[in-house]
């Protein structure tokens, strides 16, 4: 049974695209037969991309063993499936989009599709959807780029070694520059009179440039949104960093409350459990207010070196421990040996 993988046209790196890389990877390195079809041959490719099967649009010839993946909001890109009667599957993950591409009067359940979910809350967003309730494949980081400055690539202790001066607060101006633009001034007005804090902004760095730079600070600042299971906060928590700020939604998977004050959001929807306890300061997604009521408590915590910031630094390193690349390969393998209807 071969796999094929639809590329979205992409012109700068994307995680979702990088997954569908990391996918095809694992894949071919474990003698599965994998094919990554790009639509448009300008697509954005990762560095080791030389390691998986390009095949060209044009080439693609699917059969009724075949199975067909493509991520969701490319609606059109199931076609050669379908046309096929191949395997098609629907790997969602950003919950948002999975309406955003349907043809008016469309419906999921009319199309003989299954799905894959990128995390726990999104499978439980497609389930009261659309009826489906999919397996759950989620990303991996690689562990021995992001870790704290003081390990030696392994995770096994923390908290990392920072440099001496102000907090340091890492964030992405691209994720909802506006808001991000406002808590840091509101953060800043609210400290009036306090020693300063850094904020490092995180834009257009290779991967090592990104691990060096949340190494190098104590908080992350995160205002993406919506998310199915984003990367950042994980590479973040990964890194020794504190995480503050939203969760889009799919964040869920793995952040949990570390504080029970007032600006801490509590889903309202069922939760996962899991074998660790608070690692971040989780506000309402677009909550500028909470955030930097929120930004400024764990500023308070580094300061003041708080049992709160250790404990929650303790609780990331035990998250990232369940999100590695050594077990987004493993849930490859299972999905694929089971026909991609099972398994996650």
């Amino acid at each position: 049974m071969r796999t094929f993988i639809f590329l979205p046209p992409v012109r700068k790196p994307t995680g979702g695209v990088a997954v569908l890389y990391q996918i095809a990877r694992w894949l071919h390195e474990n003698g599965h037969p994998a094919f990554l079809v790009p639509r448009d041959p300008g697509t954005w490719r990762p560095e080791d991309a030389e390691s998986v099967s390009l095949l060209p649009w044009d080439d693609l010839r699917l059969e009724p063993d075949d199975t067909w993946l493509v991520p969701e909001g490319w609606i059109n890109a199931l076609t050669p499936g379908l046309q096929a009667g191949a395997r098609c599957v629907v790997y969602v993950q950003n919950w948002a989009y999975l309406f955003s591409s349907l043809p008016e009067n469309v419906d999921w359940r009319s199309l003989p599709v299954s799905f894959l979910a990128v995390s726990d809350p999104v499978r439980w967003y497609i389930r009261e959807t659309t009826g489906h309730n999919p397996p759950i494949l989620r990303p991996g980081i690689d562990l021995s780029l992001f870790h704290p400055a003081s390990c030696a690539g392994d995770g096994s202790h923390i908290p990392p070694q920072r440099p001496a001066g102000p907090v340091r607060v890492a964030y992405m101006p691209r994720k909802n520059k506006a808001l991000a633009d406002q808590i840091q001034q509101g953060f800043t007005a609210r400290r009036y009179g306090k020693a300063p804090v850094q904020f490092v902004a995180i834009d257009g760095m290779t991967g090592p440039q990104v691990a060096e730079t949340l190494a190098s600070c104590h908080i992350f600042l995160g205002t993406g949104f919506p998310e199915g299971c984003p990367l950042p906060p994980l590479e973040a928590l990964a890194c020794g960093c504190l995480y503050v700020g939203f969760s889009g939604f799919g964040g869920w998977d793995y952040l949990r409350q570390a504080d029970d004050g007032p600006t801490a959001f509590a889903p309202w929807w069922p939760l996962r459990s899991v074998p660790w306890q608070g690692n971040a300061l989780v506000v309402a997604d677009a909550d500028v207010p909470g955030a930097v009521m929120a930004l400024d408590k764990a500023v308070g915590w580094v300061e003041t070196d708080a049992p709160q910031w250790q404990i929650a630094l303790e609780n990331a390193r035990r998250t990232v421990q369940h999100y590695t690349l050594d077990h987004q390969r493993k849930a490859v393998l299972e999905l694929a040996a089971g026909g991609w209807s099972s398994g996650g």
